[in-house]
């Protein structure tokens, strides 16, 4: 059992897509436990696809994944936007929502995931705007530790600029382990190092996902290829220091079959089952010791 017994997802999900739609049919709840939706590709859809949407949400827990927030923008939070979100989780009863530490907007939209400058001045502006959209929401939000490939104005780490976003906003953290792993090629650090200094407290559920080989000091984040030993082995090592977390595969493009999706499923539930075996040993171990020590 994950260690968030509160969270409203548990286990292993996937992204849904529309290219999907037909072959996921197929899925159950003993195959996928969620499913993770982009809201602003659903919300106003209608017709065959808005129909196949709403008989999912009916029959598997969704929670929603944006792409359009531009939390670190120049640009006003698109307040209209943030309450058609909440319109379309109530319509499908969608626990949660997450979003990018990112921005894509400066009047007009950018079509990309671009870096917010890691300053002082940007952790109380951006924290700032994650609490106007909690409040819009009604709720806590997640903040994805997104992927980049320079450092506008840099003024500290991207750790410390990501823990002092979360404290300030008093948010939760969407823990992407395929990101850490692309920047510290990209950037010059170690995964493991990163990893450990995140606020654990903070993370409700984690995304996997694949990337590009570019070249051996360059990686990008697609979501487009199968995950990689290195990363699996973020995976297991964020469950060691974390907790068992509720965890998602993300497959954007060169979508699989669904069985071959369910290969790399299967593989996270196996790397969940190994960590709370390996919890549950170290909790028997240490009664043990205890209840020895209390009879000498």
């Amino acid at each position: 059992m994950s260690v968030i017994e509160n969270f409203p997802v548990q286990g292993v999900g996937v992204g849904l897509r529309r290219s999907m739609l037909d072959d996921a049919q197929k899925l159950s709840l003993d195959d996928v436990q969620f499913m993770e939706v982009a809201p602003e590709n659903w919300i106003g859809v209608g017709g065959r696809y808005g129909r196949m949407f709403k008989e999912y949400s009916e029959r598997f827990p969704i929670i929603c994944h944006g792409l359009s927030l531009s939390i670190g923008s120049p640009d006003p939070v698109d307040v209209d936007l943030v309450k058609s979100i909440r319109q379309f989780m109530n319509e499908h009863n969608v626990p949660y929502y997450s979003e990018h530490l990112t921005y894509c907007s400066e009047q007009g939209h950018l079509y990309d995931l671009l870096p917010i400058p890691f300053t002082e001045e940007a952790v109380h502006y951006t924290a700032e705007r994650i609490r106007q959209v909690q409040d819009i929401l009604g709720e806590r939000i997640a903040m994805e530790n997104a992927s980049y490939y320079c450092a506008p104005g840099q003024e500290m780490s991207e750790i410390e600029f990501i823990r002092a976003v979360l404290e300030e906003a008093d948010c939760d953290l969407l823990l992407d382990v395929n990101n850490i792993y692309v920047n510290s090629i990209n950037h010059g650090y170690k995964p493991e190092e990163f990893l450990d200094q995140l606020p654990g407290e903070r993370a409700k559920y984690i995304h996997i996902a694949g990337h590009y080989d570019e070249a051996d000091d360059l990686k990008v984040d697609t979501h487009g290829a199968d995950v990689i030993d290195p990363v699996w082995g973020l995976l297991a090592r964020a469950y060691q220091k974390f907790g068992v977390l509720p965890t998602l595969l993300e497959r954007d493009f060169n979508i699989p079959p669904v069985d071959e999706l369910m290969i790399e499923v299967d593989k996270i539930k196996s790397i969940q089952a190994g960590a709370e075996a390996a919890a549950l040993a170290t909790t028997k171990q240490a009664a043990a010791s205890l209840g020895g020590s209390q009879h000498v």
